[in-house]
């Protein structure tokens, strides 16, 4: 069954996973993923006993720690009808990777295959599963949209976002050339191999200035605060957002990194 096949509760109670970056770097972000979330129809829920997805430890080989998280991961959300993260890194993590921890563990395997189909991304869940078209927002902008890795290959996350945006009252979408193209990040790849991370970002942050636009949204935080930083230490305009503070119409906030006008 497809996610848009699903079934959904008259109000489906939603578990939203925060994120580590969402939580100690742009709280906003979780903020305005409750507005969409509660606005949508759902009933949003945010445990107190959250934890990391696990995803830095599992990237590292170190499958032993990552289990102990996710089983507390677990514990903590398989009771909602379903789980909910601002971040195609961590959806995916939650959904395409928990399963294979606990393989031929008769205790978890089941656990971990039904928490792990009720996973979803923020933006794909309102657009394919709580079948949302328009938010309401409006904001005077000329905006381009980097796909991030994770929500692109493992979750087909494209043109949910874009759709979206399309009715946002207001806004321009302007394609940047590569969008699909990673920016540098990946996590613990920035450090460990810094100076190709900067080669990367920096031919990204060409491609974002070179469309014109004047705002630049992407669906996770880590993306973001790495093509926000380099943004800002050229001197770049460009202010930097996550695409759930635009459709929520909270754009209060200063730009993440402080970039922008």
């Amino acid at each position: 069954m497809t996610s848009s096949e699903t079934k959904v509760a008259e109000q489906p109670r939603v578990g939203l996973f925060a994120t580590c970056l969402v939580d100690l770097f742009r709280p906003s972000v979780g903020f305005a993923s409750v507005k969409l979330l509660q606005d949508a129809g759902c009933e949003v829920h945010v445990p107190a006993a959250q934890t990391c997805c696990g995803q830095p430890a599992y990237n590292t080989g170190d499958r032993a720690d990552t289990r102990e998280i996710a089983e507390q991961v677990i514990e903590a959300f398989e009771g909602f009808d379903f789980i909910v993260a601002p971040s195609g890194s961590c959806a995916s993590m939650l959904k395409k990777h928990y399963p294979g921890l606990f393989a031929g563990d008769a205790a978890w395997e089941a656990r971990a295959t039904a928490f792990s189909a009720k996973c979803h991304e923020l933006i794909s869940f309102l657009t394919d599963v709580m079948m949302v078209r328009d938010t309401g927002a409006a904001l005077d902008a000329t905006i381009t949209y980097h796909d991030s890795c994770s929500g692109l290959r493992e979750l087909a996350i494209k043109d949910q976002p874009r759709k979206l945006l399309g009715n946002v009252s207001g806004v321009e979408v302007r394609e940047m050339t590569d969008s699909d193209v990673c920016c540098g990040f990946g996590g613990t790849f920035c450090v460990k191999y810094s100076d190709i991370s900067n080669a990367i970002v920096t031919k990204k942050v060409g491609n974002i200035d070179a469309s014109g636009a004047d705002m630049l949204l992407a669906g996770d935080l880590g993306c973001l605060m790495n093509m926000a930083g380099k943004l800002k230490r050229q001197g770049s305009d460009v202010e930097v957002r996550h695409v759930a503070e635009v459709l929520a119409g909270m754009t209060s906030q200063p730009p993440i990194a402080g970039s922008g006008k």
